[in-house]
C-alpha cells in the first residue's frame, strides 16, 4: 500500500456500489394492494452494477488500484458481494442494519456516502466511485449522483467509455451517452461515475476465485460504526412515499391486412397507420 501511494501512475482505491435486486422478470404485482410480490422471487446483482464492477476491474488492471465493493442491504446480500469477489474485486463490505430498512434514495445515498468516507479513513483515499446507471427495481438513477453531492465529488453520469485516467494529473476522461448524441467529458479526481450497459462486456468468474469467495468472511458495517442520526436513515429519513406500483394495461394489437397473400399491401397499410399516429413521416 505504501508503494501504491508513492507511484504517480497508480490510483489508490476504487469503490463500486452494487445492489442486490429481485429478478424483475419474475416479479408480479399484487392487484389488490399494488405492491410487489417478493416471496419466492430470486435475487440477482443489479445488471447495471455488473458493468460498474467490470469498469472498475479494467481500471485496476491498467493502473494497479484496489477495488472495494460495497452494498447496503439485508444479510443475504452477502451473496452479491461473493459474486464481486469471484470476479476479482479485492475487498467487500456489507452495510446492514435494521435502522437502514425502508430507505429511499435520499437515505440510501447518505449511508453509502458515509461508508465511503469511512473507507477513506480506514484504507486511504478513494480516487473513484463507480455505480451502475440505475437499479432495475427502483429505476430512479438518483443514488449515484446523491453520493457525489454528499461527498463533494466530480460526477460523470451515463458513461459508456472510460477514455483515459491520468493518475498524475488527477483527471478522468469519459464518453457519455446522452439522448441523441455522445459527449466527451473530463473531470478531476476524486470522481463518481455512473455507467450504462454499453460500456463493456462483464467477465465471468474464475472457478478458483468463486471457490475462495464462497469461504470468504464478509465484513458487516452497522450504524454503530457509521454513527448517522436516526432521523436521517431508514424509513424515518425517507421523505419519498410510493403511492402505488402497478403493471400497465396491455393494449390489444391490431392485425393489418393479410401479410401472407398481400405482403406489399400490408406494409403500405402499416406505413399509413404509423404516419397517422405521427410515429413516422410517410414519403409523399
Amino acid at each position: 500500500m505504501a508503494e501504491q501511494e508513492k507511484s504517480p501512475n497508480r490510483l489508490k482505491n476504487i469503490v463500486v456500489a452494487v445492489k442486490q435486486v429481485p429478478d424483475t422478470t419474475q416479479v408480479k404485482v399484487d392487484p389488490d394492494t399494488g405492491t410487489l410480490i417478493r416471496e419466492g422471487v430470486p435475487f440477482i446483482i443489479n445488471p447495471f452494477d455488473t458493468h460498474a464492477v467490470e469498469a472498475a476491474l479494467q481500471i485496476k488492471d491498467k493502473y494497479g488500484s484496489k477495488v472495494i465493493a460495497i452494498t447496503m442491504g439485508p444479510p443475504n446480500a452477502k451473496e452479491t458481494l461473493r459474486r464481486c469477489l469471484a470476479l476479482g474485486v479485492d475487498d467487500v463490505i456489507l452495510v446492514s442494519d435494521r435502522a437502514f430498512g425502508g430507505a429511499d434514495t435520499l437515505a440510501t445515498s447518505l449511508v453509502l456516502a458515509e461508508t465511503i468516507r469511512k473507507i477513506s479513513e480506514k484504507f486511504g483515499s478513494v480516487d473513484m466511485v463507480i455505480c451502475g446507471k440505475q437499479t432495475i427495481d427502483g429505476d430512479t438513477a438518483q443514488v449515484g449522483p446523491g453520493i457525489a453531492v454528499r461527498l463533494g465529488l466530480s460526477q460523470l453520469t451515463l458513461v459508456d467509455e472510460v477514455v483515459e485516467v491520468d493518475p498524475e494529473k488527477r483527471t478522468v476522461t469519459v464518453r457519455r451517452k446522452l439522448e441523441g448524441r455522445k459527449e466527451i467529458a473530463l473531470a478531476r479526481l476524486p470522481a463518481l461515475l455512473t455507467v450504462v450497459r454499453e460500456i463493456n462486456l462483464p467477465r465471468y468468474p474464475i472457478v478458483n476465485r468463486r471457490l475462495l469467495a464462497e469461504e470468504a468472511e464478509i465484513p458487516t458495517w452497522t450504524n454503530e460504526m457509521l454513527k448517522l442520526p436516526g432521523d436521517q436513515i431508514g424509513l424515518k429519513g425517507s421523505p419519498t412515499n410510493v403511492k402505488k406500483i402497478f403493471a400497465p394495461e396491455r393494449k390489444i394489437g391490431e392485425i393489418l391486412g393479410d401479410g401472407e397473400k398481400d405482403p406489399a399491401g400490408a406494409v403500405s397499410l402499416l406505413i399509413r397507420k404509423l404516419a397517422e399516429k405521427k410515429l413516422i413521416t410517410a414519403a409523399s
